[in-house]
């Protein structure tokens, strides 16, 4: 029998917990850039389409799977596969859930630190003199040690918010499920959703900032994002890009919510928790996320420069464009403050979750102290954060990033999908669903879970592969001083990937010879 896990302390940490895994950076500063690209009100067609047919499915299918391996002793995906799949290779193929979730974490560490910089700035207005596009891009690319700047002469600020955010994400996860996770989550949680209501409001009571342009309002900024344009719905481009909203934003196939899952009791509801975090989810980042950046930057910049916004990305959006509007609004200070940490408390429940599978298996598998476990992937996470650092402007993060949080992410749901609904079996898999749960789940589930998802991640890894995974292969369009770069991010990559293999392989000889009589 294993022997006792933790559990958690109650049914709304776990939800908040699961809820702040999802709701991320993506919810403010992706989503909203990815509307404005891609139709307007028409991608939440292909969006809800994905949300539907993927993301709910999905996360009833995750919860599912990481209930039934805690059962048997597994917090990760390794031992969840292996459970599900009486096959040597199952446990091999969960190695992706432990690469995701720790490259992920990586990179989207260094990002979240810019966050509780940015509000720091924000509070001591160290940025307030910068009112132009260029400034503040200069402003952000100085601190990132980009370019020489005026306000920083080197990358030891972001380096020290760097090691700040990490000593505080392994802090956080050494107290432990109850004391750190969900206590973490009963206080960001909150503070998140009311920074951004006060947020949203503000946005909506702004009037027209610039009289002198009338047309600069927030309601046009709403109709920027919300008026359909249909016909960009015949782009198989769209769909890629709300599926790959849809992964992003509830952190599916990164493996973490099947970490959290295994700490629940064999007859546990998931199927009513998994709905709410979803939907929790869903408000943050329709209602709340598509209310703040895109329409005040309308408000405050014009239709014309917003698309040009939107179309740098969500750090321009975030970063650069945000920042400016706070230099010319009253109380600038605390509304940049609240902006950031709104972005910082969406980051580090995240973020924490992406860690949460590599101490597990490490704790389930070799025996661990969970404190040691915990040391051990900080020591790891600071290691392999270096090259993020210092190689950023050559594209290392953004390597990282698609190969392991858009590429990755689909591969391994499609694995988990075959094994759980084809391998472990549809039936057993929908009464595993169905186990304690507190609503109904629609029979409908079953079917679309068996062969809609599958079908649909095939189509969405196929397109990704033919329109951007070979052109990143095969480095298109890479300046050729970049390329060594980029060679070490997937060095880096490859050499995870090998560890956890190894990893495995050896947590797994340990056990046969214990079991031996």
């Amino acid at each position: 029998m294993p022997k006792q896990r933790a559990s958690w302390g109650t049914r709304i940490g776990l939800i908040l917990a699961v809820a702040g895994n999802a709701i991320g950076l993506g919810n403010f500063l992706r989503f909203p850039v990815q509307a404005a690209q891609n139709g307007g009100g028409a991608f939440m067609i292909p969006y809800f389409t994905a949300f539907i047919l993927l993301g709910i499915p999905l996360m009833w299918l995750e919860w599912a799977i990481g209930r039934h391996g805690g059962k048997y002793g597994h917090g990760s995906t390794p031992g969840m596969f292996d459970v599900l799949w009486k096959n040597k290779v199952a446990k091999y193929l969960g190695a992706l859930g432990l690469w995701n979730s720790a490259v992920i974490l990586i990179y989207y560490s260094y990002i979240e630190s810019w966050t509780l910089g940015f509000s720091i700035f924000s509070a001591l207005k160290l940025y307030f003199d910068e009112t132009t596009f260029d400034g503040m891009r200069n402003f952000l690319q100085s601190y990132q040690g980009l370019v020489p700047g005026d306000h920083f002469d080197s990358i030891l600020p972001a380096y020290v918010l760097m090691a700040v955010v990490l000593g505080l994400n392994f802090w956080i996860l050494a107290q432990g499920l109850t004391k750190g996770i969900e206590k973490l989550a009963k206080i960001a949680m909150p503070a998140l959703f009311l920074f951004a209501i006060v947020l949203v409001v503000r946005v909506f009571t702004l009037g027209t900032p610039d009289p002198s342009h009338p047309d600069w309002n927030v309601t046009n900024g709403l109709a920027f994002i919300w008026n359909p344009d249909f016909s960009q719905l015949s782009s198989a481009k769209v769909w890629l890009a709300a599926a790959g909203q849809i992964f992003f934003t509830l952190s599916v196939g990164m493996g973490s919510i099947q970490a959290y899952a295994s700490y629940l009791r064999e007859k546990d509801d998931i199927a009513l928790s998994g709905l709410t975090t979803s939907a929790t989810n869903e408000f943050a980042e329709v209602v709340l996320g598509g209310s703040i950046a895109i329409p005040v930057a309308v408000a405050f910049f014009g239709l014309a420069q917003t698309r040009e916004i939107a179309a740098g990305g969500a750090f321009n959006l975030g970063f650069v464009s945000m920042p400016i509007i706070f230099t010319k609004i009253p109380v600038g200070p605390l509304f940049g403050t609240l902006w950031f940490l709104l972005l910082f408390f969406a980051g580090i429940t995240s973020s924490v979750a992406m860690a949460q599978p590599v101490i597990a298996f490490l704790q389930d598998e070799f025996g661990v102290s969970h404190k040691k476990a915990t040391m051990i992937v900080a020591l790891v996470t600071l290691v392999c954060i270096q090259p993020v650092v210092f190689f950023l402007g050559q594209g290392f993060l953004d390597e990282m990033d698609f190969w392991a949080g858009t590429f990755g992410l689909a591969v391994f749901a499609l694995v988990e999908t075959l094994i759980f609904m084809w391998i472990f079996g549809a039936d057993r898999a929908w009464a595993e669903i169905k186990l304690g749960a507190d609503i109904r789940v629609p029979s409908i589930f079953k079917f679309i879970l068996k062969y809609v998802t599958p079908l649909y991640l095939l189509f969405i890894l196929a397109m990704w592969t033919f329109q951007q995974a070979v052109p990143t292969l095969l480095m298109k369009g890479v300046p050729q001083e970049n390329q060594p770069s980029i060679w070490g991010s997937r060095a880096l990559m490859a050499g995870l990937l090998v560890a956890f293999v190894v990893l495995i392989r050896f947590a797994w000889q340990r056990r046969d010879l214990r079991q031996r009589p």
